[in-house]
């Protein structure tokens, strides 16, 4: 395989094994990530979701069995991986003492980049956090603090992105900030393997969804592929009520408007 081939997976896995003491984690993994798509690693906590990233992303080190990032041997060529990579773990690993500016100018100087004012600037305006640009990141909510993480890991263009249950703790107002960064980045031809344990998650994100159970992937697919599987069920009548999450993302939206859903349902009980 050539090493950034347009044509080859952009994460190629064989195999895969990694045990800690008595306790097999991974238990022989394979799968592929096409390049320019997002493809979730679906489990519960345990599955063994975090350390086949952090095998991917050369932090560890398996047992036995192949894998690949990019055209590189994570095994013996860690250096080109981390080099087409970047990695957001499950916590922002942002300074809180610095602006969100300020954590982009020191990512990019230590990536050597030139204008790292500008890189800076550019991510801010990409991923709306023209606000936070000036605030200590101490002072943000835990869905800005992710996206300024998210911001932060693209310095330097990497062709590969790991996503390790990026909206672990956030309300769904900024889950949905969080969704909306991710697709614009596969539009962009980024390749990001995306691990969680919410269904909804991977349904609205994934091109492909492969669901690890006890160390295995007992099933690789696309949305509607994982559909099939299931016979579909015979309704007569169907009405859909919104969700909790539809209403209260609506109820947010309208609470920042002039008026407010509040005020408005006041004012027509009094009038």
């Amino acid at each position: 395989m050539t090493a950034g081939s347009s044509t080859a997976p952009a994460i190629r896995v064989r195999g895969l094994t990694k045990a800690h003491g008595e306790v097999d984690v991974l238990r022989g993994l394979d799968f592929d990530v096409a390049r320019g798509s997002v493809f979730a690693l679906l489990g519960s906590n345990g599955a063994g979701k975090t350390t086949a990233v952090r095998i991917l992303s050369t932090l560890s080190k398996a047992d036995a069995g192949t894998a690949s990032v990019n055209g590189f041997d994570v095994t013996t060529q860690p250096g080109r991986v981390r080099g087409s990579i970047s990695l957001t773990g499950q916590f922002a690993a942002v300074d809180e003492v610095l602006t969100g500016r300020e954590n982009l100018v020191l990512v990019a100087r230590l990536r050597h980049l030139r204008n790292p004012g500008r890189v800076a600037d550019d991510l801010l305006a990409r991923f709306s956090l023209s606000e936070a640009g000036g605030r200590r990141v101490s002072t943000c909510s835990g869905g800005t603090r992710r996206r300024l993480d998210i911001a932060m890991s693209l310095i330097g263009d990497p062709q590969v992105l790991f996503l390790d249950e990026p909206t672990t703790g956030l309300d769904p107002q900024a889950r949905a900030g969080v969704w909306q960064s991710i697709r614009e980045l596969a539009q962009r031809g980024t390749t990001v393997l995306l691990t969680t344990q919410h269904l909804d998650e991977a349904e609205v994100l994934a091109d492909r969804i492969a669901i690890l159970h006890r160390g295995r992937i007992v099933v690789d697919d696309t949305l509607d592929g994982l559909r099939e599987l299931l016979p579909p069920a015979e309704v007569e009548h169907v009405e859909k009520k919104p969700s909790l999450e539809d209403v209260f993302l609506a109820l947010v939206r309208d609470a920042g408007s002039s008026t407010g859903a509040t005020d408005r349902r006041t004012s027509s009980g009094t009038s």
